[in-house]
């Protein structure tokens, strides 16, 4: 098994007091050539932001973004006039398509807000604008793997236009999750919490493995976990 190591402590990271982030890939003034996005995955940003801050209208085009909150809550409004907020567990999706504004905040007073903010590279240009949330059922909000993100809403997850699948990794105690590639397809796997092994590699939080060589990859830990995993092709 050919597994690929990010480091948490190899990712670009901007503080700004209010405002804390680490990128996965290149983005805004962090800029690796070496580490430009997987496959059709462009952007993973660690998103960490102070009571009352965020980010006022802006737009995107041509672009599948989805929003995973690991704790506290984002508001989301947007030119299509959605407005939501959305809190752990959750997610909000958005197909920026031929062009959408929105603007993000934390609205606690007290509470930061702590989000992985992803982007995903569309199937086609020119797509109509659009936007979804997704919630667990009850049967999921403890199932260790989740399907959260498709191209086809299988198993009720929100749809964007790509061939990926997009996984929640969670559980509250000692896990063992397995996860089976295809052929001609890419893993990656971003943890947010706890410590899990995988193909002899130990992940802490923040760190993330990929491969491009098919067959079934164990994710292990001895303790709470959470993640998200990517099969794209």
């Amino acid at each position: 098994m050919k597994l690929q190591t990010r480091r948490s402590a190899e990712r670009g990271h901007a503080d700004h007091g209010w405002f804390k982030t680490w990128h996965s890939f290149s983005f805004a003034e962090y800029q690796d050539p070496k580490h430009m996005g997987f496959r059709s995955l462009r952007v993973i940003n660690q998103d960490n932001i102070a009571p009352g801050g965020g980010f006022p209208p802006h737009g995107h085009r041509d672009m599948e973004i989805f929003s995973y909150v690991v704790a506290g809550t984002i508001e989301h409004r947007d030119s299509m006039g959605n407005h939501a907020q959305v809190q752990p567990g959750q997610i909000q999706v958005m197909s920026a398509g031929t062009g959408v504004k929105h603007s993000e905040f934390n609205p606690s007073a007290t509470e930061r807000l702590q989000v992985l903010q992803v982007w995903i590279q569309p199937d086609r240009a020119g797509l109509k604008p659009r936007y979804a949330e997704w919630s667990p059922t009850p049967a999921q909000l403890d199932a260790p793997k989740v399907l959260i993100v498709s191209n086809d809403s299988r198993e009720g997850s929100a749809h964007i236009s790509q061939d990926a699948d997009v996984y929640r990794v969670k559980s509250a105690k000692a896990l063992s999750v397995a996860h089976d590639l295809a052929k001609g397809r890419g893993l990656w796997f971003q943890l947010i919490a706890g410590e899990v092994t995988v193909g002899g590699v130990t992940l802490k939080p923040g760190d993330a493995v990929s491969s491009d060589e098919a067959g079934r990859f164990e994710f292990v830990s001895a303790g709470a976990v959470e993640a998200l995993l990517f099969d794209l092709a």
